[in-house]
């Protein structure tokens, strides 16, 4: 065993290398000191899997995408949870990673977040178990879990710059209570900072958020490190608690300006002085985080290797387990559901070939590989050539072009090559390309691509090229967007600008342009040279560079909507069956903006209801990560929330349409009739600098239900293809001991096995010196029944969790003496058990 003694090293480290360690060494590692033996740890997103090394697509490893984070609550199955995380554990070491840069706690204000597919709830409490649940899946299998992104980072606009205007009482009941839970029931090893403030303060150097509550109050142990480019004080960043400024190399924390800053004695916020004692602090905890990892390792040689040995069947099970458990049935009128694998079955829809494994940003990874709807349909029939047809588009932007095309760098592989030179001339003056790849996908992001050609800017030409042979001829459109500058030819004609009069867009995470599009007549069979001429980033006249940058390509053929959708129709009247599937992805929910609506893309709708009029036996199925608008909802029988479901995601719904799993997922957010009715309607967006979470605590069902707003699902809904009763409730309760103990029977009263979530509820009753919610989540279990079984479930919870609100004007918690109910069902509305008690003494508490 290798000793690491952190005080001895802590006095052998000079100034400079002591800076040093305050940030990482590159995008995903922390910085070494060779000469004293401290080994460099390797950080990798994220919350929906383990990417390895590099974002760079080429080069990017394979790895196990796992259901995304609503999805994964959807399961409301702690058990499953743990499991998950102790396979995210498995694939860390896979690609030689020591921490897993998630899980994401964040909450769902409302429908229309970037990233709400990462966060798992609009509710707290779900979040912070869920949390919880994955970060000891993780951390006791090795390797360490990231906690983000503290706090408020709730939506994508300005999300650099913007100031979360909240009170105290929300910003501890509802945003930082998932994160509190974590600490509580997981003790994560790392916390990451969001890029936004926090009334009036940066989330990387906030005195209150990092110092005051996370490390004194919580008393956690967390390393805490900033999110990419989120660190924005240097004083107070180090004073305040944020360990390492994260990627590499410094920008804030050179050695140079922290050097300088100590020298002149630079004064905090609070008027407090910069000494090398603050630098001391966060050294030693980088250190004991270093350690931790040592002593596992049993020495300070870590591996570096990256590979893809983990795909396994073992692990495919795991997922389609998974999968199918995170999904929803929202409505089965008539007992559509289940299909027969023999019925006469068209599939239909823009999502149905399409391999949504995940929302787009930091969350997305190379799978494995990623079974379609439609791929998992066809091996639950043993169809290979099931009657398909995509009815719409959905896309925002264009894609597919690259993955049409050949090439003849290696024939063999789908896909164009992929030259790069230093040179403008693109090896026309004899310059030989110092990278030769084949590109397989149209979306090609380079932010961390290395090479030691490259100079400190990062800047190079590169060449894409391939042949597109079109299957039908007509019109074809093709659309760019770039972080840089791309010209795109079609046989030698250029039919895309992307280099002069560039306009700022959403792609590449908001750095990159708008899309422009050129249209060009093609015939079928007729094989067309496709090139695209490359600039990196540092080219770019609208954007700071994100490293290389990047470039999105694509290719449709025009298509009249009306006709298609018409044809459409027609090809499913003749089947008995159809299955439609639809949805989001992941450019139109992603990192980096928000969507604009709750509208589902395109014309979706009208192929929805044109479809359900042709055939009344539609299963429609949604792929999103958070809530659409549903306009013809009352005109289908059947209806299924898939998300996105990683890599099993077709199988996953194959199991549970025709009935080999019986859905058992719950709606871990409100879904809104339309997002005018959402409590963040009017301030879920930046307004020259704020965001005001107006809202309050009013968050999701509790304002629905506070409200009395009608909704299209509730929280915590689902179906089954069984039926439950749940009855005998008894509930007891311990001051002295703080536990509020529920038990109540379940009972399978249909003829299918299946599995039912208790959700229990708690609300106060009395008058409180403050307004009260109806009623709040604070505990829940999963059962699983033999048809005709029936159990008794129990759920032990904290009193003091569960019945205290913040009070402001004390800063601490308030367990108000008087009366409170137990709510007992199935979801926010089907929640009629109730059973009464009484707090004899009030209380205040802070911390855990």
């Amino acid at each position: 065993m290798t000793e690491f003694n952190v005080q001895q090293l802590l006095s052998q480290l000079t100034l400079d290398e002591k800076i040093s360690l305050l940030a990482a060494i590159d995008f995903w590692h922390t910085t070494p000191i060779e000469r004293l033996d401290i080994p460099s740890i390797r950080v990798s997103d994220g919350p929906n899997g383990v990417r390895g090394t590099k974002f760079t697509s080429w080069e990017a490893s394979k790895a196990a995408c796992f259901p995304n984070g609503t999805a994964l609550a959807s399961t409301f199955n702690t058990e499953l949870l743990h499991k998950a995380g102790a396979l995210m554990a498995l694939e860390a070491k896979h690609k030689s990673a020591q921490i897993i840069l998630g899980p994401t706690a964040n909450i769902q204000r409302g429908p229309l977040g970037g990233r709400g597919f990462e966060s798992y709830s609009e509710d707290p409490y779900l979040s912070g178990i869920a949390s919880a649940s994955l970060v000891n899946g993780i951390q006791e299998n090795g390797v360490g879990a990231t906690m983000k992104h503290y706090a408020c980072n709730d939506l994508e606009q300005e999300r650099f710059a913007y100031d979360v205007q909240v009170s105290q009482r929300a910003l501890r009941e509802i945003y930082l209570e998932p994160f509190r839970l974590a600490v509580k029931y997981s003790d994560p090893l790392l916390f990451m900072t969001g890029y936004n403030k926090v009334n009036g303060h940066h989330c990387s150097a906030h005195k209150q958020l990092v110092d005051e509550i996370l490390l004194k109050e919580w008393n956690s142990r967390a390393v805490v490190i900033s999110d990419w480019y989120g660190t924005s004080h240097t004083v107070e960043g180090i004073k305040n608690g944020e360990d390492i400024e994260f990627p590499g190399p410094a920008r804030f924390r050179t050695k140079e300006l922290v050097k300088h800053l100590l020298f002149c004695k630079a004064e905090a916020a609070d008027g407090t002085v910069f000494t090398e004692h603050d630098v001391d602090v966060r050294v030693e905890k980088i250190l004991k985080l270093v350690k931790y990892f040592v002593d596992i390792n049993g020495s300070t040689k870590f591996p570096k290797t990256e590979d893809d040995k983990n795909d396994t069947p073992k692990t495919s099970s795991f997922l389609r387990e998974l999968a199918s458990e995170s999904i929803v049935l929202l409505k089965n009128e008539n007992n559509v559901l289940p299909l027969k694998t023999t019925d006469d079955i068209v599939v239909i829809g823009p999502n149905a070939k399409a391999a949504n494994a995940s929302g787009g940003g930091s969350a997305s990874m190379s799978s494995y590989y990623t079974v379609t709807p439609y791929d998992g349909i066809a091996n639950a029939v043993g169809k290979k050539d099931l009657p398909y047809i995509k009815g719409c588009d959905n896309h925002k932007a264009l894609n597919n072009l690259f993955e049409q095309c050949t090439n003849t760098l290696k024939p063999e592989v789908k896909g164009v090559a992929f030259r790069t030179y230093i040179g403008e001339q693109l090896g026309a003056d004899g310059e030989k390309p110092f990278k030769e790849e084949v590109i397989e996908k149209s979306y090609v992001p380079m932010f961390d691509f290395e090479d030691e050609k490259l100079d400190a800017e990062k800047r190079f030409h590169a060449l894409f090229e391939g042949f597109f042979t079109p299957e039908e001829s007509g019109v074809y459109e093709f659309g760019c967007q770039v972080l840089g500058t791309a010209l795109l030819y079609v046989d030698g004609k250029l039919i895309v600008n992307q280099k002069d009069n560039q306009e700022k867009g959403t792609s590449f995470f908001s750095s990159g342009t708008t899309e422009r599009i050129g249209k060009i007549n093609l015939e079928a069979g007729k094989a067309y040279e496709i090139k695209v001429i490359y600039a990196s980033a540092p080219f770019s006249t609208i954007s700071d560079a994100i490293g290389c940058g990047g470039v999105q390509v694509g290719v449709n053929r025009v298509i009249n909507v009306a006709t298609e959708i018409e044809k459409t129709a027609q090809i499913a009247a003749k089947h008995d069956k159809v299955i439609l599937v639809i949805g989001l992805n992941g450019e139109i929910e992603s990192e980096g903006y928000d969507r604009p609506d709750m509208a589902l893309p395109r014309a979706t709708n009208e192929l929805v209801n044109a479809v359900l009029k042709a055939n009344p036996n539609t299963v429609v199925v949604n792929q999103s990560g958070c809530p659409v608008e549903m306009p013809w909802i009352q005109k289908a029988s059947a209806v299924v929330q898939a998300y996105y479901g990683g890599n099993e995601l077709g199988n996953a719904i194959a199991d549970v349409v025709f009935g080999k799993v019986n859905p058992s997922g719950k709606l871990t957010v409100t879904w809104p009739i339309r997002n005018e009715d959402n409590p963040a309607f009017f301030n879920f967006e930046s307004h020259m600098g704020r965001v005001i979470y107006g809202e309050d605590i009013w968050v999701g069902y509790k304002y629905y239900e506070k409200k009395q707003q009608k909704v299209l699902f509730p929280f915590g809904y689902g179906l089954s293809y069984t039926t439950f009763d749940v009855s005998g409730l008894k509930v007891s309760v311990s001051e002295e001991d703080d536990y509020i103990s529920v038990s109540a029977t379940v009972k399978n009263t249909g003829s299918v096995d299946g599995k039912e979530v208790v959700q229990v509820y708690v609300g106060r009753t009395s008058k409180s010196v403050v307004p009260r919610v109806v009623k709040e989540l604070k505990g829940f279990t999963k059962v699983a029944l033999k048809a005709g079984e029936s159990k008794e479930a129990t759920v032990k919870i904290s009193l003091k969790d569960s019945a205290s609100y913040f009070n402001e004007y004390r800063d601490q918690w308030h367990l108000e003496a008087g009366d409170y109910a137990v709510y007992v069902g199935t979801s926010s509305d089907e929640a009629h058990l109730t059973e009464t008690f009484t707090v004899e003494t009030e209380k205040y508490w802070k911390g855990l």
